[in-house]
């Protein structure tokens, strides 16, 4: 939800935090602030509400805060509107420490209580200001820095991950992680965190991704880790392949149009290490083939775009394997009494790896037995770790907060998984296996095509862009692929929009179409086409405008009724929705375009949720 960013380092830290917060912006964007530390222990602080850009233009109004060891923060607000006091770092009434924090502290209320009976005065609405008012508290109590701050750590709960500065430590920096994600970075001038690797690839691809409970004092010479128990321990370093270039615009005016065009070097880059003389190969799975075969029930476990992924795969899987699946959004998962055991698989989809409503269902389908595969773009994160299996996307980092290339590459690679399973079952012909393999290798050219018109969806958002209530309509994969367009055209342009799946129009959802209303609809998924001719008749005959989807071999059906037609190659059934999201997405980017919109960073939303 946040960015933090930190530096211990032989060279002055305020431009390597601020650097480091513009790549991590994307992860919030309400405020933003850095704490500097100098030699002589004069702690710095300054933080302004609003981007980036107004931290920087404040600073450079004022003389340079110096020192070489230094915390910064982006903030996405939760407690506590966005202003200046709200932002991070926050500093403690003594003046002496300042934390930046990312998650949520859920008994701060019962702490900031207890702290003002204790004559602590607090400045802020925030939880963050428990945990440093709350450490000035106990250090002053204990005298030593980290006895202080392994007694807020047993204190507090909730999620976090934090940085935190001390003037009588001016040398030092410390950091500590539960449940939001945290990682190191090794340096040749100095020692990082960041909540994001992306924020470190100026300086290091060297890193070690800290686990709960973990806390880590850095100098710049050295990172020393300590358990929760307080016992240093030996953890093992990765190196990143990602270049910075790839964190970059390279030329795009935005982001999400870079990450759009990438998508068939990403979609690539998904299946060609996965395939091997014309078959599937998961070695990832291959020891645990036996478990495959027994299980008797697959729950896909996601939130938001990932969910809608979720929706596909459940489609998928159940045509492919003839086993019941169940798309189900993690924030609701746990809370269901699902039924678990350990014939059930369930498959996490995440992009970050560290959503905190996927981890826990995570967490709750291991509790109750059932082994948990993860579908997900960054390698070590916390959902990658804890799952008994993992497929990496290696989509490369995503920036834009509305998801593209890391939506397109899960599908991919759910759809691999479900192949790859329904030949260890023997629940797949030989003739349709080959037809499957053989579109999935054609993928990347036939995306290629899709983005080679990209007037197109530009002359179309030109037409829409203001209207103010869309509807999406769809069936089977359709209406999957629905939820997905409407989701991507709500999240950055800010228009109303809804899916339905479309044989549900006359239950109800009919009633709001008037004159005029925009209606998408997908008429992409060839064995149901002629049904979605109905539906579409429907709407049109109650004065709906359609801009349809629809593939080369369904196009002459819906021409007539449709005054836009979006149309993409033909292709297996079941690798439909891979192709039709692209439309999907280009439409909604050009209408938020259309619109002024900040297409990178909608107001209210973040990249990676880690809180509940």
């Amino acid at each position: 939800m946040c960015g933090i960013i930190g530096v211990a380092g032989n060279t002055e830290a305020v431009s390597v935090l601020l650097d480091g917060l513009e790549r991590l912006e994307y992860r919030g964007y309400d405020s933003a602030g850095v704490a500097v530390v100098s030699p002589d222990g004069n702690l710095q602080v300054k933080k302004c509400k609003g981007r980036l850009s107004v931290l920087r233009e404040a600073l450079s109004r004022q003389e340079p805060l110096s020192g070489t060891i230094g915390i910064g923060h982006t903030r996405w607000a939760t407690h506590g509107e966005p202003s200046d006091v709200n932002a991070h770092p926050h500093v403690g009434q003594n003046g002496k420490i300042a934390v930046v924090h990312n998650g949520i502290i859920e008994n701060y209320l019962e702490i900031k209580q207890s702290l003002i009976r204790k004559g602590i005065s607090f400045v802020s609405d925030t939880d963050t200001e428990v945990i440093v008012q709350l450490l000035e508290y106990y250090y002053g109590k204990k005298s030593d820095l980290m006895d202080a701050v392994y007694a807020v750590l047993n204190r507090i709960k909730g999620a976090y991950a934090m940085g935190i500065l001390c003037s009588d430590f001016p040398g030092q920096m410390i950091a500590a992680k539960k449940d939001a994600p945290l990682l190191i970075g090794y340096g040749t001038d100095g020692n990082y965190i960041a909540s994001d690797v992306t924020a470190l690839l100026a300086h290091t691809k060297t890193v070690t991704y800290m686990e709960d409970d973990e806390v880590a004092v850095m100098t710049p010479d050295q990172v020393q880790i300590f358990d929760r128990d307080g016992c240093l321990l030996e953890k093992e370093k990765q190196l990143i392949a990602w270049d910075i270039s790839a964190a970059e615009k390279g030329g795009y005016a935005h982001f999400m149009l870079k990450e759009i065009m990438e998508q068939p070097e990403a979609v690539w880059k998904t299946i060609s290490p996965r395939l091997a003389n014309g078959e599937i190969v998961l070695e990832e799975l291959a020891e645990d083939a036996d478990f495959m075969r027994g299980i008797s029930r697959i729950y896909l476990v996601a939130c938001g775009s990932a969910y809608h992924v979720g929706v596909v795969g459940k489609y998928v899987l159940e045509k492919l394997l003839h086993i019941p699946a169940e798309a189900c959004l993690a924030s609701e998962f746990r809370y269901s009494e699902p039924v678990l055991g350990e014939s059930s698989l369930v498959i996490v989809i995440s992009q970050s790896g560290e959503t905190l409503d996927s981890m826990a269902a995570l967490r709750e389908a291991k509790r109750k037995g059932s082994r948990v595969l993860s579908i997900v773009n960054v390698m070590g994160s916390s959902i990658a770790r804890e799952s008994d299996y993992v497929l990496y996307t290696w989509a490369g980092p995503e920036i834009a907060v509305a998801t593209t290339k890391a939506y397109t590459t899960q599908m991919v690679l759910l759809l691999m998984l479900g192949l790859w399973m329904a030949r260890q079952l023997n629940r797949i012909q030989e003739g349709e296996y080959r037809k499957l393999v053989g579109g999935l290798e054609q993928l990347p050219e036939k995306i290629k095509k899709v983005l080679g018109n990209l007037d197109l969806y530009q002359k179309a958002a030109s037409r829409y862009f203001n209207h103010n209530s869309v509807f999406y309509i769809g069936r089977n994969l359709d209406y999957a692929l629905g939820l997905e367009g409407s989701l991507k055209l709500k999240e950055i342009s800010y228009i109303h929009s809804e899916s339905y799946a479309a044989g549900e129009l006359k239950h109800g959802t009919i009633s709001l179409i008037e004159p005029g209303t925009l209606v998408v609809a997908l008429a992409s998924y060839e064995p149901l086409a002629e049904k979605m001719l109905s539906n579409i008749v429907e709407v049109t005959s109650r004065g709906a405008e359609v801009l349809a989807v629809a593939t080369e071999k369904t196009e002459g059906l819906v021409n007539s009724q449709a005054a836009e037609v979006f149309v993409i190659p033909a292709v297996h059934p079941l690798l439909q929705p891979v192709l039709g999201v692209i439309p999907l997405q280009l439409f909604a980017y050009y209408i938020a375009l259309n619109r002024g919109c900040d297409i990178d960073k909608p107001r209210n939303l973040a990249k990676s949720v880690t809180v509940e």
